[in-house]
């Protein structure tokens, strides 16, 4: 079986305004929703029986209609599980492990959804076969810079045979190069280790229970409380991928995570980048159009762009480096740089809208995308610009590195500012 944990609508706060209108798992990269890459990749393994969503996310209609389109289209059962407070990545897992067991699934994958990656999970299955025993738990591990590494997981391992000796969460100082990717292969033992850390909190609460009372046994973090513990026991393993893999927490990284699954479609999903054709647009790089959308024959787009459903891209447009949501209108002449440009928002014509991407360093092969706070000393990060949904931008202005919350009108041009 495959869990993936899509989290809650307290989270995602870094990725608004775009997860006002959507459940941050369902927002479009590379022309699909984020967590149908996920559901492809965990597809594709062999003898794997069911999918489970985990979250606290109400169930909506949005949610409801992806889960029945992806079970139709990937032929394997799919179900969204609620948790009723949040309860951390292995608090999630615990609570519903009967769900996870029935069935008598002898090994199970949990991923985190706001990751993007090649997802090699059957290559994790037959490293846990050649390494450890079949109760063995194995991590997905890559290569980051020395100063990023301090922003994730930290795994330190045997260098022969890459059992983890060491993990800490987000260490002050450095540790090890090597960091989680939020992709685990578990088998049910380890269930086991969360209720021993289930039973511990318990007890830890009872004596404080003369405390504030607000903390819950149930909240149990796999990363903190599991793997720290795991670690040395000769029960971890890392397997390293050289494959892309990037978080996306801020809508910045987005636009990453779309490039990077764009270049990864001219080897598994050819038919989903656009060609070059005779009366067509100009097609620069690799680019993805949804079949309804009108785009003018004089339009340049790419490299690195993603067009929705029912966008209208106008006369000599030019988009490079961004998404455009379902229902947008881009008119005549404008210029989209580095954008991402919500659903059903107009950009009036000769408009320039451009942000200033957040790309990890092109010459280091290990750089990660910094995860950074919108203000620096008081001021606005230059950063991608975000268009909410349902935002008007007038003929012929500038606007830079801004973001602009749903349901604006704007008049004239802005630079580094978040309009309200």
């Amino acid at each position: 079986k495959a869990v993936i944990l899509i989290g809650g609508p307290q989270k995602g706060t870094r990725f608004r305004p775009l997860s006002f209108e959507v459940p941050k798992p369902l927002f479009p990269v590379a022309g699909v929703p984020m967590v149908q890459h996920h559901i492809e990749a965990c597809a594709k393994v062999p003898g794997l029986k069911e999918i489970l969503l985990m979250g606290f996310y109400q169930p909506n209609e949005a949610l409801s209609r992806f889960l029945m389109s992806a079970q139709q289209e990937f032929k394997i059962p799919i179900r969204y599980l609620q948790e009723y407070a949040a309860l951390g990545t292995g608090g999630g897992i615990y609570h519903f492990r009967d769900q996870i067991l029935s069935g008598g699934a002898e090994a199970f994958f949990v991923l985190n959804a706001d990751v993007c990656s090649e997802f090699p999970l059957q290559e994790m299955l037959e490293f846990r076969q050649q390494h450890g025993d079949v109760h063995s738990f194995v991590i997905l591990g890559t290569t980051a810079n020395r100063t990023q590494a301090l922003n994730y997981g930290c795994i330190v391992a045997n260098a022969d045979t890459q059992e983890v000796q060491h993990y800490v969460e987000k260490p002050s100082t450095f540790v090890s190069e090597i960091i989680n990717c939020g992709i685990y292969l578990f088998t049910p033992a380890i269930f086991q280790h969360i209720g021993e850390v289930f039973q511990r909190n318990q007890q830890e609460l009872a004596l404080e229970e003369s405390s504030n009372g607000w903390q819950r046994a149930e909240v149990i973090r796999l990363e903190q409380d599991v793997f720290t513990a795991l670690a040395g026991s000769g029960k971890l393993y890392v397997y390293k991928t050289d494959g892309f893999w990037s978080q996306i927490k801020s809508a910045g990284s987005a636009i990453y995570a779309s490039r990077l699954y764009l270049n990864q479609y001219s080897k598994s999903h050819p038919e989903r980048l656009a060609q070059n054709k005779p009366g067509g647009p100009v097609i620069r790089g690799n680019v993805y159009i949804h079949p309804t959308a009108s785009v003018d024959s004089t339009a340049v787009l790419g490299p690195n762009v993603s067009i929705g459903e029912g966008v209208t891209v106008g006369a000599g447009v030019r988009v490079r480096e961004s998404i455009v949501l379902h229902g947008a209108s881009l008119h005549d002449h404008t210029c989209v740089l580095n954008t991402i440009v919500g659903w059903d928002s107009t950009i009036g014509r000769w408009a320039r809208v451009e942000g200033t991407p957040s790309d990890p360093n092109p010459n280091d092969p290990y750089a990660k995308i910094d995860s950074e706070t919108l203000f620096r000393d008081g001021r606005l990060t230059p950063s991608i610009t975000i268009l909410g949904c349902s935002v008007t931008i007038p003929a012929e202005v500038v606007i830079l590195n801004s973001i602009v919350l749903p349901h604006k009108e704007l008049s004239r041009s802005y630079k580094n500012q978040i309009i309200l």
